[in-house]
């Protein structure tokens, strides 16, 4: 759920994308907000892949995208990174996982949606957290949607306001 007045404005690819949003002292709107500019939402463009490629391929492509991304995150963020084999969190959880973010004096949470073959083992193991959106398979840009929609919804709970279920 968007708020009033607030433009939604990332364009989608089916690329690896980085969110980065400042965990201490904004208000809900302000964090939503950041969430949408531009600043913060960082794509990754490393390579082109042939229609059917193969496993070493997709491999290369993958490193060099990691690469990319970890010069990307700042040395004392907590990375959250979507993966398929990541663990399914309630809105509740997530709002632990802000909160327990910002209480252990982190200054930044880092988000990475992985495209379409997932994120590189080197990205991986830089992750503090591996998040499941669903068992099922989505496009990329509902998992976008769906992730924003969540972090929103988690600072939401954690202001103690009401939000819809």
């Amino acid at each position: 759920v968007i708020p009033p007045g607030v433009q939604h404005s990332i364009s989608v690819f089916d690329q690896s994308i980085i969110i980065q949003i400042p965990v201490k002292k904004n208000t809900l709107e302000n964090i939503y907000q950041a969430l949408l500019e531009e600043k913060n939402v960082i794509e990754i463009k490393a390579g082109v892949l042939p229609e059917n490629p193969s496993e070493n391929e997709i491999n290369s492509v993958l490193e060099k995208e990691g690469e990319e991304i970890l010069k990307k995150i700042p040395q004392s963020a907590k990375v959250v990174s979507l993966c398929i084999e990541g663990k399914l969190y309630s809105s509740e959880d997530m709002a632990k996982l802000l909160s327990d973010t910002a209480l252990s004096g982190t200054s930044h949470i880092v988000f990475i949606i992985g495209g379409s073959y997932g994120l590189s083992e080197k990205v991986k193991a830089r992750t503090s957290v591996r998040l499941s959106m669903s068992k099922m398979t989505f496009p990329h840009r509902f998992a976008r949607i769906m992730l924003l929609e969540q972090i929103y919804r988690g600072y939401k709970i954690n202001a103690g306001e009401s939000y819809h279920k």
